[in-house]
C-alpha cells in the first residue's frame, strides 16, 4: 500500500514541476495583454508616470524654471522668506551701517532650498552667494561647508542657520571666518538658548569678536541670533 501512495506522490510532483515549467515559459515568451496601448487617445492623455511596465510613453519633463515657480509660490516658502527679510531689514537697521545693499557681496552658508538668498536679493542685496552640499539653481550652489571654494575675505557679509546641524563645527565657523574681510560681519541663528550654549558658540570663533545677541521668532520658531565682527587687521609700525 504504501509502495502505490509513493508512486502517486511522485506522479504528482512530476506533474506540478511540469506545469510550473511551462507556464514560466509563456510568462517568459509572452507579452502581458495588460499593457496600456504606447500610443496615447489624445494629447491630453499622456501621463507623468507609467501605468505599467510595457507603458512606452514619454513622462513629462518639468523644467526647474516651472519647478521653482511651483515651489516658491508655496505659503511655506513664502513665509519663511518674508520672516528672513525681517531679520535682515533690523539687522540692517540696528547696526547703523550700510553693509547690505547693491555693493554687498553675501554669502550664506549651508543655505538649503536658498530662503536667505531670495531674501537678501527682496532687501536689495544682488550679490549673494548660497551654497550647500546639494545644489539648488539658481539660488544655491554645490558647494561643502568645511572646504569652502572661496578666496580669503571676498565677502562682506556672511550668514548661516545651520551652525548646530555642522559635522566639524570649528572647521564649518573657520571656513565662515576665513571668507569674510576683515571688518566684515557675521551673523549665526540657531535655536533659542541660554548664556552656556552662547559661550559654545562664541568659541568657535576665533577671528571674530563677539558683538551681540537676541532672541528672535523665525519663521514661527523661537532662535538666537549672535552677531560678530571680523577683526579689522592692524598695520604695524
Amino acid at each position: 500500500m504504501e509502495k502505490h501512495i509513493k508512486t502517486l506522490l511522485n506522479r504528482l510532483s512530476c506533474a506540478s514541476i511540469t506545469i510550473a515549467t511551462l507556464t514560466l515559459i509563456l510568462l517568459i515568451t509572452k507579452t502581458p495583454e495588460t499593457c496600456v496601448s504606447s500610443k496615447p487617445s489624445s494629447s491630453n492623455s499622456i501621463t507623468k508616470f507609467p501605468k505599467s511596465s510595457c507603458d512606452y510613453t514619454h513622462r513629462e519633463l518639468v523644467s526647474i524654471e516651472k519647478k521653482n515657480k511651483r515651489i516658491w509660490s508655496t505659503n511655506d516658502w513664502i513665509k519663511k522668506v518674508k520672516s528672513l527679510t525681517e531679520l535682515f531689514h533690523e539687522i540692517q537697521d540696528q547696526w547703523g551701517l550700510k553693509f547690505l545693499n547693491n555693493h554687498t557681496k553675501a554669502l550664506c552658508v549651508s543655505a538649503g532650498a536658498g530662503h536667505e538668498v531670495m531674501a537678501l536679493n527682496q532687501l536689495g542685496v544682488i550679490d549673494v552667494t548660497g551654497v550647500e552640499l546639494v545644489e539648488s539653481p539658481p539660488l544655491v550652489s554645490r558647494a561643502d561647508p568645511h572646504n569652502l571654494p572661496f578666496f580669503d575675505g571676498v565677502f562682506d557679509f556672511g550668514f548661516t542657520a545651520h551652525l548646530t546641524e555642522a559635522l566639524f563645527p570649528y572647521r564649518f565657523v573657520y571656513e565662515l571666518e576665513r571668507t569674510i574681510r576683515p571688518g566684515g560681519v557675521v551673523v549665526v541663528v540657531v535655536e533659542e538658548c541660554g548664556f552656556d550654549e552662547l559661550g559654545e558658540i562664541k568659541r568657535f570663533f576665533k577671528k571674530c569678536n563677539f558683538v551681540s545677541a537676541r532672541n528672535v521668532t523665525l519663521a514661527g520658531l523661537r532662535m538666537t541670533q549672535t552677531r560678530m565682527r571680523n577683526r579689522v587687521k592692524t598695520v604695524s609700525s
